[in-house]
């Protein structure tokens, strides 16, 4: 396609998107007040910047830190940590403090994200599975073609069968052609398992959530959640990390897997300082907007083109992730490579598929981002299998996003 004819579709995209754009500068603001009252009400100030050594006893900025993320994410209580690698590590770190040998977990959104697996099941690789936690897993049903929900009949009988210690919940919709499952219908899924079973825990996978309602899953009956602080919550500045937030008793024992059972949150020292993890919070309601925004407008955009794409301007968002069904390997390769071509890092750099440690299938990224793998900056990525679905998220500024589908359009179409 020519670059004035993408243009014009492209403008033609964001005429469309105005009152749910509109929408999402509203959630963005509600947002922001929570961020700044949370920094108001710990009084922050610019010593809490600054990190420590050795054990990292009283740090004051570390504290401070988990106290205003906590307030942030509605939590009572929460760990934000560089010493966490990836979101992966935070869910892990969720799952192992709580479960015990002889439990049982019961995932009700479907299987967990690739990078769980080994998590779960993986053999003589220190796995939930090694230490003789049970896992079960319930596929979503659809309230229409696109639209989930969970399978409270399976779910009551999963209960009722054996006692279920947690029950966890993937609230992004992974590499599942559907729609992201909602704020509210956790709410709803978490009332309905304690009324049955009031000791099951319910344990969420909040990345790429964060900031994309005006609630968060802890608000609404979940136990506790975990994320990435190189997606959403960290703004695009937070360089690495990752927090569980939640129930302060539980978020104890994430302390205590996360150092040892005799020190949990009281040591952990970090010379660089907290000032990128502070001021990652601080922008992540606006970055998370543009995220958002970008999202839709890839997805309508392409929309209008003939391509299934979600999510779809009727309805809201609740990732900040967008799917494109390109139909081809071929069209795959070159989307990544235009997104990759007008990044701000290694846009010199030609994507290709290759067997990333984690994964099932060969997958092909493009991430020019300051960070690396930073999900919040934009990028790009398909594992190379039919139907052929690239998966677009992120984007620090709308802006780039604009101009990088207009690359992707030159370019596939």
């Amino acid at each position: 396609m020519d670059n004035q004819t993408a243009r014009k579709l492209v403008n033609d995209s964001i005429a469309e998107l105005g009152p749910r754009f509109a929408e999402i500068d509203e959630i963005a603001l509600q947002n922001q007040k929570k961020v700044l009252d949370a920094f108001a009400a710990h009084g922050v100030q610019a010593r809490h910047m600054y990190g420590t050594t050795g054990y990292g006893y009283d740090d004051c900025g570390r504290e401070t830190l988990c106290a205003v993320f906590a307030d942030a994410l509605g939590a009572e209580c929460a760990i934000v940590s560089p010493a966490i690698s990836a979101g992966t590590q935070a869910i892990t770190l969720m799952l192992f403090a709580v479960l015990r040998p002889s439990d049982r977990l019961l995932s009700v959104s479907g299987k967990p994200y690739d990078t769980l697996n080994d998590v779960i099941s993986g053999k003589n690789r220190g796995s939930l599975a090694d230490f003789g936690v049970s896992f079960d897993c319930i596929e979503l049903v659809q309230k229409d073609e696109l639209t989930p929900d969970f399978d409270y009949a399976a779910i009551e009988k999963e209960l009722k069968k054996a006692f279920v210690k947690a029950v966890f919940v993937g609230r992004s919709r992974g590499y599942a052609w559907r729609n992201a499952v909602s704020v509210e219908q956790i709410g709803e899924m978490a009332a309905f398992v304690k009324k049955i079973s009031p000791e099951t825990l319910i344990l969420v996978d909040n990345c790429y959530g964060e900031f994309v309602e005006t609630t968060e899953p802890v608000q609404v009956g979940a136990d506790l959640m975990a994320g990435s602080l190189i997606k959403n919550i960290g703004g695009g500045i937070a360089p690495t990390g990752g927090y569980v937030a939640g129930k302060r008793e539980l978020v104890e024992l994430v302390g205590y897997r996360m150092t040892s059972p005799s020190l949990g949150t009281e040591i952990g020292s970090h010379l660089g300082g907290y000032l990128p993890y502070y001021q990652g919070l601080f922008f992540a309601p606006q970055t998370t907007k543009n995220a958002l925004k970008s999202a839709f407008l890839f997805a309508n955009t392409y929309k209008k083109l003939g391509f299934d794409a979600l999510p779809t301007a009727d309805k809201p968002a609740y990732d900040i992730v967008a799917g494109i069904k390109l139909g081809s390997r071929r069209k795959i390769i070159d989307f990544c490579g235009a997104i990759q071509a007008v990044s701000p890092i290694d846009s010199n750099v030609v994507p290709e598929p290759w067997a990333m440690p984690g994964y099932q299938d060969d997958v092909i990224m493009a991430a020019g981002t300051f960070v690396q793998g930073s999900s919040i900056e934009l990028s790009a990525d398909s594992p190379l299998k039919s139907p052929y679905i690239v998966y677009v998220q992120g984007a620090l500024t709308y802006e780039h996003a604009v101009l990088a589908l207009l690359r992707t359009l030159e370019r596939t179409v």
